[in-house]
């Protein structure tokens, strides 16, 4: 086993002794560095109701820090607006970057513990994707996530998890996200 293989988790493992070839396969993709892949993941959380309470502010933060192993960037607004009470320059949002090593645990994360997790849970909807092959996923609540401690929560709060692969096709990115674990829905015809 080389010294490189030792740093990656198991997803990736997963994905670039199996997935890899699979997609060839399938596709018939025959350079390797032409199969799909996922560059990287951004995790979006609105806080404007926040802004102006730190304590509030530094829950969410660390809440966020715990769930993915890094700190976040703060967003903020770039105008000011009267009805929100919301001055130019407030934190609005928190915004994190995955990539590589962190990326791939963060899906193994999302895909074999949190989404299970969920409330009547049914699968992830096919028709999140945009027309690059991204995927979209829209959290409730933060809790769901084991790191999460419940005695730190201010208040319950979503989250938007972006999944950006390198591909144009919404069919290979679906397939890339089916062979890595995502838990589509099932459609009628595929329960019959």
């Amino acid at each position: 086993m080389s010294g490189d293989s030792v740093n990656r988790s198991r997803l990736e493992e997963e994905y670039i002794k199996e997935i890899v070839s699979q997609l060839q396969k399938e596709f018939g993709i025959k350079n390797k560095l032409a199969v799909p892949k996922i560059e990287k993941i951004v995790i979006n959380v609105g806080v404007g109701e926040i802004t102006h309470d730190k304590t509030a502010m530094e829950k969410a933060i660390s809440s966020l820090t715990a769930i993915t192993g890094q700190y976040p960037s703060l967003r903020k607004a770039k105008k000011a607006i009267a009805e929100f009470k919301m001055r130019q320059g407030d934190v609005v949002g928190l915004k994190i970057t995955l990539r590589k090593k962190r990326m791939y645990q963060f899906l193994d994360k999302l895909f074999t513990i949190v989404l299970p997790r969920v409330r009547d849970f049914q699968g992830t909807k096919k028709t999140s994707f945009d027309k690059k092959g991204n995927y979209t996923l829209g959290l409730g609540e933060q809790i769901i996530f084991p790191e999460t401690d419940y005695d730190k929560i201010d208040k319950v709060r979503g989250m938007e998890i972006t999944i950006v692969s390198n591909t144009n096709d919404v069919k290979k990115a679906e397939r890339l996200l089916e062979l890595l674990g995502m838990p589509f829905e099932k459609t009628q015809k595929e329960t019959e």
